[in-house]
């Protein structure tokens, strides 16, 4: 598994020398044969992939209000030992949304390594970042254990100031490409 995962990091353009320099990192990571699933909760290892699925609608995202980190976050979740991350975007959007997935771009559209924040800080997720069709018309039955809500936002109208610190970076790279 972990060379279709290397291989997915390697599919990913990089938007600028710091998503460049998260590939090279993420790479020797796999590489070191450490264990890269979460294997306990919240964070063992400290370190661990997670797969993060943006519905997209035309200029439109949806984000989920996060309980645990305490922002507004793209839907995803850990990968499992043995999961491939496009499995666990497909699972998580079944699991948080109630709606089956599907990819507007085969491979991820980006990659971030970041330490989290909230209720659960201190660990780090390397997150694939996954393009879905969304639809905002589409009956959502999202996670109530894990989100307070889900909402729609226009690109040019998402709070970055209390979201994912990376968020911008991948909308100039989804938008402006």
């Amino acid at each position: 598994m972990k060379e279709q995962i290397k291989h997915e990091v390697q599919s990913i353009t990089p938007l600028d020398s710091l998503e460049s320099k998260a590939i090279t990192d993420v790479l020797a990571w796999i590489d070191s044969g450490v264990e890269l699933c979460r294997l306990e909760k919240p964070g063992t290892p400290d370190k661990h992939l997670v797969s993060y699925f943006v519905l997209v609608d035309g200029d439109f995202i949806l984000l989920v209000d996060h309980i645990n980190a305490q922002l507004w976050l793209p839907t995803g979740g850990h990968v499992e030992p043995g999961e491939h991350p496009r499995d666990t975007a497909l699972r998580e959007a079944h699991e948080e949304l109630a709606i089956d997935g599907e990819f507007l771009h085969e491979n991820p559209l980006f990659i971030t390594s970041t330490v989290t924040v909230g209720k659960t800080a201190g660990h780090t997720d390397v997150c694939l970042w996954y393009v879905l069709k969304g639809n905002q018309k589409m009956n959502l039955s999202f996670d109530q254990s894990e989100f307070t809500r889900v909402k729609w936002f226009h690109k040019d109208n998402i709070p970055l100031e209390r979201t994912d610190p990376q968020l911008g970076r991948f909308l100039i790279k989804l938008y402006e490409r």
